[in-house]
């Protein structure tokens, strides 16, 4: 028992090891990951849906800093026994920068600052929608291998203005601004979309990341 104790600490103290040294030189690896989400409440015959999916691809540029972008998709529906309600197709585009501090071992911090640009239409109603922002949130990065880390991360400041404008009559626009809370709906656009709150944007983030 105490040689199997002994192997497995010794895997991981190399992990690592190994793990914090390509965490060092990272200048010039690229990196992949992705955001995904879903959300579905059913009331009655009335379900409501919301889907989003947003791939990110990034590049070291120093040991320390990254920049990156994603780009994405977000579905929000609402059906019932007498058909669709609403349907809206969104589509992400979101470049961020990213600096990395060491905590301890294979165990990182970074800082994030992204800007989301969200524009897309709902179709039974021929509604536009366009959201702008910016994000700036922090978290942990945990490098298990040197090709491979689990990171979380949480909004700690977000502004947005989300624009909604039918086919006729006025446009509205929505502006929110956070510190380090968990984002809220406003009840026009959560209306007019038909959805179940459906958060443009996530302020809680937990993925796994690709080094090549």
């Amino acid at each position: 028992m105490k040689k199997i104790v002994t192997l497995i600490a010794i895997a991981f103290m190399g992990l690592t090891a190994q793990a914090q040294d390509s965490a060092q030189g990272l200048k010039g690896a690229w990196f992949a990951t992705s955001q995904f989400g879903y959300q579905q409440t059913k009331t009655a015959d009335v379900k409501n849906t919301n889907l989003s999916v947003l791939p990110v691809v990034g590049t070291f540029v120093t040991p320390s800093v990254a920049v990156g972008a994603g780009l994405g998709y977000i579905n929000i529906k609402a059906d019932s026994d007498k058909g669709t309600a609403a349907k809206t197709d969104l589509f992400v585009i979101q470049p961020l920068i990213r600096k990395y501090w060491n905590v301890a071992g294979s165990l990182y911090f970074f800082g994030q600052a992204a800007l989301p640009v969200i524009t897309g239409k709902e179709k039974e109603s021929d509604l536009k929608v366009n959201q702008y922002g910016l994000s700036v949130s922090g978290g942990f990065d945990y490098f298990i291998t040197k090709n491979f880390s689990v990171e979380f991360s949480y909004d700690l400041a977000n502004f947005t203005s989300t624009t909604i404008e039918p086919k006729n009559g006025e446009k509205t626009t929505v502006t929110n601004f956070g510190l380090a809370h968990v984002a809220n709906v406003d009840p026009f656009y959560n209306t007019a979309l038909a959805g179940s709150n459906p958060n443009l944007t996530s302020p809680l983030s937990f993925g796994f990341k690709f080094i090549f």
